[in-house]
């Protein structure tokens, strides 16, 4: 039915479990999952990659392992609990994924999710520019 991978679609289904304002309040709970910087990157903040299309500041930093398996970091500021909760979401649900398996999932996923009926479109469309910016940074690794 879809191509998402295992870890984000049990994500999007705890979301289309909840109704209304559970699912805004879901997002700032993972909001608060959100895994600091590790101390290595802390340094090269200003070097990683910025979502420009975001209004709010957020940073992206891609590694690919040994195993062709990827490994995101976020760093996005505490005063953006829905742009927080996006990354979580991501970090959680795609960490651990292929570039091929990253590249399959579709970009507007997170209508799935319901999220549309509690948040702005401009919001939503945080979520997809970061999806977008991440299927990037894959293609990057996976040409070396």
């Amino acid at each position: 039915m879809n191509d998402l991978p295992e870890k984000l679609q049990e994500i999007v289904d705890n979301f289309e479990l909840l109704e209304g304002q559970e699912k805004l309040e879901y997002l700032l709970e993972l909001a608060e999952q959100l895994p600091p910087l590790p101390d290595r990157l802390l340094a090269q903040r200003d070097r990683m990659d910025q979502v420009h299309e975001c209004m709010t500041p957020v940073f992206i930093h891609a590694e690919k392992g040994e195993d062709g398996r990827l490994t995101f970091y976020f760093d996005v500021p505490p005063e953006s609990p829905t742009v927080r909760g996006y990354a979580t979401i991501m970090v959680e649900g795609l960490n651990g994924t292929t570039p091929a398996e990253l590249k399959a999932v579709p970009a507007e996923f997170y209508l799935q999710m319901g999220l549309q009926q509690v948040l702005s479109g401009q919001r939503l469309t945080g979520i997809g520019a970061i999806l977008a910016h991440m299927k990037r940074l894959a293609d990057g690794l996976e040409r070396g």
